[in-house]
């Protein structure tokens, strides 16, 4: 690591802003998982940031509530106590979101000013300010999906909205890595991409779809289906997995066939991530740290997994799960990094 880089400030502002997409994503898990989510039914980007002061305010936003039809259909007998409850995991995550956007642009131009981001860089980092405002608009779209008739968000934006917050999360993560450990500028020209570096680029793919399977299973609630393990109920493969038509229609609406390829989705990140650590620590010593780190967490998460799964989705348990998969997200990011600066 080069200790007299000027711009490490600029990495460590980032990885800042990761460890607060990482809050942010925790607290929205919680919020998807206590059903928190379709309780503030406007998007208000600057004033919505004040939550109701007075008893007349909370009346006034429970009153709103209680004309969607989450109340209407499955929260009627809700008082303004458990109102209260569900309203401020979701002020808690739009808050955490408007934070990010302060603490992301504040510094942004206090850089530019001082010179420390400049040319390609500061034009990629605009870029991850502008990806986190569509992230923001994206998790109001993602509501407003609940406030019809069925009041359920769609597991389409559910996905679209977690799977930013990855993309953003990685590209923060990455260009903060780069800055602290830059190309020498010898080797401004890259080697050839081995073989070792083309299946972590491949890994960092399968892990991000493995996230966007997740988000469909919660989306459709399938992880209160199967809760057995290895077998689903009693089949590697349910017999009912294509029984939806269109047949495409059952990887994204059949909790059979979602919860199935979520699980088969870890299979194979079981078999290759180990495969690819292994090559990692022959090939790459100054990467083995990040080896050994993703190959424990990969246990730890396929665990935390299977708990969730067989405990039918307790509420800690699941969020614990969904952080642990922006973890994992990270360590093979990191691991990218090191065999490719080695």
């Amino acid at each position: 690591m080069n200790t007299n880089n000027p711009q490490r400030a600029v990495a460590w502002w980032l990885f800042a802003c990761c460890a607060m997409v990482f809050a942010t994503m925790v607290v929205g898990g919680v919020t998807r998982l206590t059903h928190s989510g379709l309780s503030i039914v406007e998007w208000k980007p600057l004033i919505g940031a004040l939550p109701p002061l007075t008893h007349a305010d909370w009346l006034d936003v429970f009153a709103k509530y209680q004309l969607t039809p989450e109340f209407i259909k499955r929260n009627h007998d809700m008082t303004l106590d458990g109102f209260q409850f569900i309203f401020w995991w979701e002020w808690a995550h739009r808050l955490s979101g408007r934070l990010i956007g302060v603490v992301f642009f504040v510094p942004f131009v206090w850089f530019l000013i001082r010179g420390q981001l400049r040319g390609a860089l500061a034009v990629k980092v605009l870029g991850y300010f502008i990806l986190g405002g569509l992230q923001g608009a994206m998790g109001w779209y993602m509501v407003k999906s609940g406030l019809v008739d069925d009041p359920r968000v769609s597991q389409y934006r559910l996905a679209a909205h977690l799977g930013l917050a990855f993309l953003i999360f990685g590209l923060m993560g990455w260009t903060g890595l780069g800055i602290l450990q830059p190309r020498h500028p010898a080797d401004a020209v890259s080697p050839a991409p081995t073989f070792t570096m083309r299946l972590g680029k491949w890994l960092v793919v399968l892990v991000f779809i493995m996230v966007l399977s997740g988000a469909l299973v919660a989306g459709i609630h399938a992880g209160l289906a199967y809760n057995t393990f290895p077998l689903m109920n009693g089949h590697f493969m349910p017999p009912e997995i294509f029984m939806v038509d269109p047949l495409w229609l059952n990887f994204f609406t059949n909790m059979a066939t979602v919860q199935f390829d979520h699980r088969l989705l870890a299979y194979v990140l079981l078999a290759l991530i180990p495969w690819f650590a292994g090559r990692v620590w022959s090939e790459t010593p100054a990467a083995r740290p990040a080896a050994m780190a993703l190959t424990v967490w990969l246990a730890v998460q396929v665990s935390l997994g299977i708990a969730t799964l067989l405990l039918q989705v307790p509420v800690a348990l699941a969020a614990t799960h969904q952080a642990g998969a922006m973890v994992l997200f990270g360590l093979v990011i990191w691991a990218n990094h090191c065999i490719r600066r080695a």
